[in-house]
């Protein structure tokens, strides 16, 4: 497999997740603003999205999306259990969680990279992800992963979208055991080998 990714981005979660699995895979680097890979290629080839994560199967097939390629690696080694089985109610909640963290953090931290929105527009954008953080908080005061006691794909999810609050000065002081749980994230060896790798 080949996992396209750019560091700093959201590819870091499908990163996470092949090292946990220990999973055979080749990185290839995409500078995201001219949209070429690091050996020369047009990425719009690749993913005619135009955006990271992708990740290359054996058979030449290209999966894109973040939550869809979480949830493909997590089902080639279920034993490993960072997805609950297919047709479990707790499959229901992983894919509640992913739709969550997809459309209210990641959606919601990713307009603040952009440069030109006016100060009064990242400040609703602002106002908003704080009360996800706050329902967050409330979920991680009871328990260390958002499922339970176990890591799986949406705990690396999250870890990811939420790094990204260094870049606009969000401290997480606010949310303690959202803090405690970003750190015990970062000290997964996976984790720590991911964002090396990727020079973060």
């Amino acid at each position: 497999m080949k996992l396209y990714y750019a560091p700093n981005t959201c590819s870091l979660s499908p990163h996470i997740v092949l090292r946990e699995l220990a999973l055979p895979f080749a990185l290839v680097r995409v500078d995201n603003r001219k949209k070429v890979t690091e050996d020369g290629r047009d990425f719009f080839t690749i993913n005619p999205k135009g955006y990271v994560a992708a990740l290359e199967l054996k058979e030449g097939q290209i999966l894109t999306e973040g939550p869809a390629i979480l949830l493909y690696l997590a089902d080639l080694e279920p034993q490993m259990n960072l997805s609950p089985a297919v047709g479990s109610w707790e499959r229901i909640r992983l894919q509640e969680w992913l739709a969550f963290i997809n459309s209210e953090i990641h959606a919601g931290l990713a307009p603040l990279f952009n440069a030109e929105l006016p100060d009064a527009a990242k400040g609703v954008f602002r106002d908003k992800i704080f009360k996800r953080f706050d329902y967050l908080e409330s979920t991680l005061e009871q328990k260390d992963h958002l499922m339970g006691e176990h890591f799986n794909v949406a705990d690396a999810y999250l870890f990811t979208v939420l790094g990204w609050c260094r870049f606009f000065d969000i401290g997480l002081d606010p949310w303690p055991a959202l803090a405690s749980y970003m750190a015990r994230i970062g000290d997964r060896p996976a984790v720590r080998a991911a964002r090396q790798a990727e020079g973060a």
